[in-house]
């Protein structure tokens, strides 16, 4: 399966929220791979992808967290000019939207890895594996 589970939560936007959820994951030895963490005025939506989402989930729960857990989607995406325009083009002619998205690297010198969420994860994955662009599986992501 190349689908990720990434765990998403509301934190308070205010000071020491954020290291709140980061403690409870360095108490529980938990890495965190990437994250996302957009804001409004009272809240942000942070998002982050963990090898031991299980894990991580019951310890931010635990700590008293909501948390909700998400298919998403990790595609490597050129460094060039062009890159994600060759994804989003695939998508476009399949009228898929793109919910949101986020880019990290690890250890890659000709791509980023950027994380998707679709609607419907399952059909994006097939139509960019259909046409060759390969998604990163929890094993890459993690390795």
């Amino acid at each position: 399966m190349k689908l990720i589970k990434q765990l998403s939560l509301f934190v308070e936007n205010k000071p020491g929220s954020l290291n709140a959820v980061c403690q409870v994951l360095k108490d529980h030895q938990i890495n965190i791979r990437t994250l996302s963490l957009a804001d409004t005025q009272q809240f942000g939506i942070l998002r982050l992808l963990v090898k031991e989402h299980e894990k991580a989930r019951a310890a931010l729960e635990a700590a008293g967290f909501i948390v909700k857990s998400t298919d998403v989607l990790a595609l490597p995406v050129s460094d060039r000019p062009g890159g994600l325009a060759d994804i989003l083009d695939v998508l476009d002619r399949n009228q898929m939207s793109v919910e949101y998205m986020y880019a990290f690297t690890f250890g890659r010198s000709e791509s980023a890895v950027m994380v998707f969420r679709f609607e419907e994860p399952e059909r994006a994955l097939k139509v960019l594996t259909d046409v060759g662009v390969p998604a990163v599986s929890e094993f890459e992501l993690f390795a």
